[in-house]
């Protein structure tokens, strides 16, 4: 980047807060995504919205990458400095500007971390329920740019369902609002959702109206062992059919299961082919019922053992079996790929014996969990990166474990993004019409490319 243009980013935000130092563009050139590293050529962070604008107009005018960054946690590459440019580190929009109890929403800014903005609306008696398992690192700003979801994803929704209105700068620094504090709004094409799991593709969000719901009084938690898959299967299907909608539904492997219990020995057996944790919330008469309910389709579905939570003591125990499954596994080797392959939830056994069978063919370690309820599966392959003769193993592996997931009627991502990670099988999943579609509003919004170019929908 010619130092013309630093100088006048450094006019724009202050000299100290544009970046070029080597040890600081490594610490930028890189994700929580193995594999995937690229030195920017300067790290800039604004702290309001007119800087933002002011810093995209100029890298629009003259061709400069942009990658809008939190706090780095995305899992498919999509804040990898891919092509040099300039990393916007957003943190410092970290103020919640204004909680509506009468409409129930909170205005915010982008770098305010999710968990900080739960605890302020358990306050209120309220929850924001988007909860990806880097809840107590990711920003909102990032969850929202990738739709991020959680294991409360079956009930509640992911973040799109929670996104009422949006700040969003656009490539040529034009300043939009989108949506606002009304439940209903059908006025014009929904840009709300449009931006909302865009991936830092077509503007930055700078501020952002959301919904809260009201917290669930009673919690009742239940975890069933199943030495058949099949019959893990069907249970989910059954729970969905008594017309019961968990809060959590989470399924963990053979696999997944060994390594946690060697991990946290928390008595899981070693024989089980699944292990299904369920929870359901609301009213406590209406909780008591459900979790009745719950158990007569696991004891019709043959559950070979079935462990109720009778407080909270006994709900926290329950849950550091899932809550350890992602330690457990990353302590097995030095690389971790954590995937999320979406299947229809009927086909999440099919799935999981389809990943256990690459795991034996390809000869890579796979312990695989996610959400049951929804089909939202993470494989997880853990490796030696230095190892190449490996890697072209899982290199393999991951190709068939998407391609699985696609042949069975599912999507490569339910709460990740595609980002860089993915991008080889979009086209294979959607066709070439519909990224030709993609392709036109990202050119339309952003008709130089500079936003997080490369990612997404690929070269335009």
């Amino acid at each position: 980047m010619q130092t013309l243009y630093m100088q006048e980013f450094q006019k724009i935000v202050g000299a100290e807060n544009v970046l070029t130092g080597q040890e600081d563009l490594f610490c930028y050139s890189y994700d929580a995504t193995p594999g995937y590293s690229h030195l920017p050529e300067a790290v800039i962070i604004p702290e309001n919205v007119q800087q933002v604008s002011a810093i995209l107009k100029l890298a629009n005018q003259h061709e400069i990458p942009v990658y809008p960054r939190g706090s780095g946690t995305n899992l498919s590459a999509g804040c990898v400095p891919l092509k040099g440019g300039i990393v916007l580190l957003m943190n410092r929009f970290d103020h919640i500007i204004d909680v509506d109890l009468e409409n129930l929403v909170v205005v915010t800014e982008p770098g305010v971390i999710v968990a900080d903005l739960n605890n302020l609306a358990a306050k209120h008696g309220l929850i924001y329920p988007p909860d990806p398992g880097t809840v107590a690192t990711a920003t909102l700003g990032g969850t929202i740019a990738e739709n991020a979801g959680g294991l409360r994803g079956l009930k509640y929704g992911v973040s799109k369902h929670y996104v009422m209105g949006l700040e969003v700068v656009l490539a040529n620094g034009d300043i939009l609002h989108t949506g606002g504090r009304n439940v209903k709004d059908v006025s014009g094409y929904d840009l709300t959702k449009l931006f909302t799991g865009s991936e830092g593709t077509l503007g930055v969000i700078t501020q952002a109206t959301l919904k809260l719901v009201p917290a669930p009084e009673c919690k009742k938690s239940i975890m069933a062992v199943f030495k058949n898959l099949d019959n893990a299967g069907k249970t989910v299907a059954g729970i969905i059919a008594a017309k019961i909608t968990p809060a959590t539904l989470e399924i963990m492997d053979n696999a997944t299961i060994r390594t946690v219990e060697d991990y946290a020995h928390v008595g899981l057996p070693l024989d089980a082919e699944a292990v299904l944790l369920i929870e359901v919330d609301g009213m406590p008469e209406v909780v008591a019922k459900e979790a009745n309910e719950v158990l007569r389709v696991l004891k019709t579905n043959h559950a070979d053992a079935i462990q109720v939570a009778q407080n909270d003591a006994e709900r926290d125990k329950l849950w550091a079996a899932r809550r350890a499954a992602l330690p457990a596994l990353a302590k097995l080797r030095p690389t971790t790929y954590v995937e999320d392959a979406t299947v229809p939830r009927s086909k999440v056994p099919e799935f999981l014996r389809e990943v256990s069978r690459i795991a034996k063919e390809f000869n890579v370690t796979i312990g695989t969990f996610g959400h049951a309820g929804d089909g939202n599966m993470h494989p997880t392959i853990v490796c030696d990166s230095r190892d190449l003769k490996e890697m072209e193993s899982v290199k393999k592996a991951m190709n068939e474990i998407f391609l699985s997931a696609i042949k069975l009627g599912g999507t490569l991502s339910g709460e990740h993004g595609i980002g860089l990670g993915k991008l080889p099988w979009m086209e294979q999943q959607h066709g070439s019409k519909v990224m030709d579609a993609m392709k036109s509003i990202k050119r339309a919004l952003d008709p130089n490319l500079i936003l997080n170019p490369g990612k997404l929908v690929g070269e335009c």
